[in-house]
Order: C-alpha cells, then structure tokens, then sequence
C-alpha cells in the first residue's frame, strides 16, 4: 500500500521523468500547462474521487448549476474547450437522434455543413471536422459581407461557426449580425470562446448576442481542471451534446470527463464568478508595472503596459523593439529565455518585434526572476 501520508513531492516527481519545471509568463497556454489550478479546487477534486456517483446524475446536476452560474438555458462540463467544439458540431448535425449519433462521423446525407468565416479558420476547427462537419468559407482573409453569408447557407448547413478570441480578425461580421442571418434561415451559431475569460463580463456575453451554442476553457482563467470545458446554450443542443458525450457510447465517449473534474469545474465557476474582478486586475497590474518599471529606460525599447480588452484581456507588460534596438533579436531573446535556467516562456503572441509578460500563472517571487532574466538578456552584448 502507499505511503500517503508522506506524498512524493511534486517538482521532484516531474524532475525524475525528466521533465524540468518552467516559469509560465506566457499565458494559459495548454502545451505551458494551462494555468494553476486553485488549491481548494484541487483538496476538493481529491475528496471527490473517493466518492461514487451516477455520472448521468451528476452530469445533468452540474449542468443545472452551470446554467444558473451563466444565465444560460443549460449547460454541460465537456472535455476542454476542443472537445466542446467536437460536441457542438455533433449536436447540429445529428441532434439526439441516435440512428444518427452512431453513424458520426459518417455524415453522407445528412445536414453536415457548418459555415464559417475564411478569417476564422484555425487549427482547432479541425473539432468541428472531427465530428464529420464539412467546413464552408465566406468571405476571404481581408473581407465578409452578409450577402456572403447569405449565400453560403443552404439546406445542407448544420451550423454557423463563430471564433472569439484575442487574435481574431477585427474585419469579419459582427456576432449580433450573424446570428441574425443565421436564425432567419433556421440555422445555429456555435462559438468558440476558449480562451476569452476574464473578463467575466465574456460569460454572458455571447449567448445574450444571439449564439446558440458557446465554449469557453474550464482552465485558463477559470483556473479549473484543465482537461475541463464549460459549454452553455439552448436546452435542446445541450441535450443533443450530452446524450453523445461519456458516459454514453457515442462520438464524445473518448472525451471522459472524471466525476471530480466535473466538481471541480462546477466549484471552480463559482468562485471565478463570485471574485472581485477589480481587485484581481489590479494584483495583475501590480506585477506587470514591476516589469515595465525595470525595462523602461533600455534605450530602443518601448516597454508599456496594455490591458485594452482586445489584444490583452489582462494586463501585460509589452516590450516592442524599435528600429534604434541595438541588442540582442527579439527572437534571440526569447530563445534565451526559454533555455536558460530557470526555463522561462514569455508571451509571444503579438508582432513581430513585440514580446510580452503576462502574469496569469506567476507569483512575486517568479516575476522578479523573470525580470532578472530579462534585463541579463536584453543588455548583453550581440556576438560578432
């Protein structure tokens, strides 16, 4: 039996598979691992595991409780946001006809199109194909009319695919507008809003402009479990999306979702939603000042602070590397700084020449060794 009453120590347990723990200034990148999950969360998934329940239960209760948290019809705990976009897709096309969700992802005559726009085409909608959609652009990479959504909606389309997120396009049709075309015609929209909270605000905010379906992220700034989605809509395509999910043999059985991640999330999405928001971006900003603080007066940097709700949702600290920079490159430095000791990923998101902290996954302790590293790197001297 083990010995639990000595557990192994976690970064020790890492460093003997050997994996070397970093320093996250990145962001809720899930190949950076996510982000921290709370610690009540985690004492509370501990005790929940030792506890048996029916999962259908659990899942139709924890969905109840999500929709109260989110003011939507209903709601569901999928597995990560990706598996929301799976589950959405196999709602739409197939509903809770069970002749139909045996077949998937063998959609042949069924209503399998799911429309969207060029601009929105990313790697994750590969969910959506996953599911047996058939992907249809409109418009073009600078461009989209609602005469062009029009058009692309035919008898054969399952739903409208809709992409919020930080690098989005800003040029594409707003959701309000598209939704209004997509009702008119009878057809849903399904958004992908993984990674768009905070601000809690984003919670509401898509389903009150008409969506139909939305995921968001059960990590990230939720910081819950990390293989946990929240996905909230109508009652009808919920419906359809659990009765495919675990523990039903359907398409989304190989998305299990563990009965104490699901009180996990559900606990986690309270306490997310009952936070000082306020006060949390002011903690943020907190650390991100220190950085700019330190980097200001490089010669050739522009080291600012952003938190404009479209690029940055949180405040970051964003150096930007002037024509007059005569250090180290931008992708140099970065380099560095990921191969250095402590290993550090820095938020690389923005231009070409820009990099950022983001300070979602550090404490005080980490973001001074972040800035030490920073300022080591930055002024070192080119090799010639």
């Amino acid at each position: 039996m083990a010995d639990t009453t000595n557990p192994p120590d976690a970064e020790a347990v890492y460093r003997r598979l050997g994996v070397a723990p970093i320093i996250n200034a990145a962001g809720s990148i899930t190949r950076l691992g996510g982000t921290r999950t709370r610690p009540e969360t985690l004492e509370l998934m501990s005790q929940a595991a030792r506890v048996m329940v029916n999962i259908d239960e659990l899942n139709r209760a924890a969905g109840q409780e999500i929709a109260r948290l989110t003011g939507a019809e209903a709601g569901f705990v999928c597995s990560g946001a990706a598996g929301g976009l799976m589950l959405q897709a196999a709602a739409c096309i197939a509903g809770n006809d069970p002749v139909k969700m045996r077949r998937l992802p063998d959609t042949d005559g069924m209503k399998n199109e799911i429309v969207i726009h060029t601009m929105h085409r990313f790697a994750y909608d590969q969910a959506y194909r996953a599911a047996g959609a058939r992907l249809v652009e409109f418009g073009d990479y600078l461009f989209a009319h609602p005469w062009q959504l029009e058009g692309a909606i035919t008898e054969r389309t399952a739903a409208v695919a809709y992409l919020c997120a930080t690098f989005a396009s800003n040029k594409v049709l707003p959701l309000e507008r598209v939704c209004e075309i997509a009702h008119a015609r009878g057809v849903p929209v399904i958004v992908d809003a993984a990674s768009m909270l905070p601000p809690r605000a984003n919670l509401y905010r898509y389903l009150r402009a008409g969506a139909d379906l939305v995921v968001y992220s059960g990590g990230k700034g939720v910081r819950g479990p990390q293989g946990s989605g929240i996905l909230v809509g109508r009652a009808d395509l919920i419906e359809a999306a659990a009765a495919q999910a675990s523990p039903s043999q359907f398409l989304g059985r190989g998305m299990k979702v563990a009965k104490e991640e699901i009180i996990g999330l559900v606990e986690s999405l309270a306490a997310f939603v009952q936070e000082d928001e306020a006060a949390e971006m002011a903690a943020y900003r907190a650390m991100a000042q220190m950085v700019v603080d330190a980097l200001v007066e490089l010669p050739g940097l522009r080291v600012t602070l952003e938190h404009d709700g479209a690029n940055y949702l949180i405040p970051h600290a964003v150096i930007r590397f002037s024509d007059q920079w005569r250090g180290p490159s931008r992708d140099s430095i970065a380099a560095a700084m990921e191969q250095g000791s402590p290993r550090i990923h820095l938020h690389q998101l923005g231009g070409p020449q820009e990099l950022a902290v983001d300070p979602l996954n550090l404490t005080e302790q980490e973001t001074a060794q972040v800035i030490r590293r920073l300022h080591q790197e930055l002024t070192r001297q080119t090799q010639t």
